[in-house]
């Protein structure tokens, strides 16, 4: 069947004589008889299903499974396992490759609270920050994983995930997918070990449910699961529902949204306040937009732009927007605006917002679903005035 088809009937295989599958919020379960019991935590310790009861809602949850199983079709993996948000994923993963070594590879730029707990020494991996190039000379003996994004946060530069994995021969290679969807890019496709979302964002697609996923195979699940189970990680029933029943129109949002994403960023690149747009799809013939034809189906509705005029008409542009909501996030029915430096990536140290062309003249758009004219009237009316002069306003502190 094709994604869409997926997208729809993923999961739903076992919601018995109802349509729509029933939530789960039983924090505990009956036991039945013991000795079935133990075997079934047993088997949950070990990082496999329960093999009777699922005993409690931290080890295991039928409505959380249904959405792993849509996961895993949509990504055309064998496993995948949930959180309560993308970066309790992130944890989780780095933790689950501790046990193979404590040296992690990472590629810039990346989310910033995925750089931050990076870079902060939390969890005791090290890390060595790299082009996508320089992977194969910064494998060290205890290198456990390489990890990247593509598109990445919040600058849309692409990774070319066949090379990365060639690169790293038996280092598995984990990719945050974020921003592309299961939709419009299958990172495992070009053997890629596994695949992130913050589902919070294009997955739930309203705004009003957290949760974060990993899409691996059987091994990686069990070690995921071990973590999760450990940590109190498991995404909440009721966030899994929302998550599951908003797959149902991930592609169309996707469709939509990109659509009017590709005029806005076509006009963009006319605009004379605008030093750069990225967008994977503004330039077809470029590197980028080779990649992104061999590796994405579509440029998705994630735009970044370069001000001319740095903080000073980041500042005015953003207080001149009316329908995009200046706000963090993305992939919400409705369009976001934020500035990079100063809000998701403001915990980034300043080499590292250097190394990732995250400037004080970055915004980043969140295309949603309004109508294109009337996002561009928005977007026109915000840039006119950023290009108006400004009151002296001193130049944007780095964060410490």
């Amino acid at each position: 069947m094709k994604p869409e088809t997926h997208a729809i009937h993923g999961g739903r295989h076992d919601a018995g004589w109802s349509h729509v599958p029933a939530i789960d919020l039983s924090t505990t379960y009956k036991t039945g008889l013991l000795p079935e019991a133990t075997a079934s935590i047993d088997a949950m310790a070990a990082g496999g299903e329960p093999a009777g009861s699922p005993i409690y809602q931290r080890l295991h949850n039928p409505t959380v499974a249904r959405f792993e199983e849509a996961m895993a079709t949509l990504e055309k993996t064998t496993h995948a396992v949930a959180f309560g948000s993308g970066m309790a994923a992130i944890t989780a993963l780095l933790l689950a490759t501790k046990g193979c070594g404590g040296h992690i590879i990472a590629v810039r730029p990346m989310y910033g609270g995925t750089d931050h707990l990076l870079s902060s020494g939390l969890l005791g991996v090290r890390v060595t920050w790299c082009a996508p190039h320089e992977i194969s000379e910064s494998i060290e003996e205890d290198t456990s994983l390489i990890l990247c994004e593509t598109p990445a946060n919040p600058t849309l530069a692409l990774v070319d995930i066949s090379s990365v994995v060639a690169q790293a021969g038996s280092i598995p290679v984990a990719v945050d997918s974020t921003f592309a969807t299961p939709f419009l890019q299958n990172p495992a496709d070009f053997g890629a070990s596994l695949v992130i979302h913050s589902a919070t964002k294009y997955i739930g697609g309203h705004g009003d449910a957290m949760g974060g996923v990993i899409a691996c195979d059987e091994e990686w699940a069990g070690r995921l699961r071990q973590i999760r189970i450990a940590t109190g990680g498991i995404l909440h029933p009721f966030a899994a529902y929302q998550l599951h029943r908003g797959l149902q129109t991930l592609p169309i949002r996707i469709r939509a949204a990109q659509e009017t994403a590709q005029e806005i960023a076509r006009r963009l690149n006319k605009h004379t306040a605008i030093e750069r747009v990225h967008y994977p799809g503004i330039s077809p013939s470029s590197w980028n937009g080779q990649l992104a034809k061999r590796q994405m189906k579509g440029p998705g509705a994630m735009i970044a732009l370069e001000l001319k005029g740095g903080m000073e008409w980041a500042i005015r542009m953003m207080e001149n927007v009316r329908l995009f909501t200046p706000a963090v996030s993305l992939g919400s029915t409705d369009s976001l605006i934020q500035h990079p430096a100063g809000l998701t990536h403001r915990i980034v140290d300043a080499e590292g917002q250097k190394q990732g062309g995250i400037g004080d003249g970055l915004i980043r758009l969140s295309v949603g679903l309004e109508h294109v004219e009337d996002l561009w009237s928005d977007l026109s009316f915000a840039l006119q005035s950023a290009e108006e002069e400004a009151p002296g306003l001193s130049s944007f502190p780095h964060a410490v």
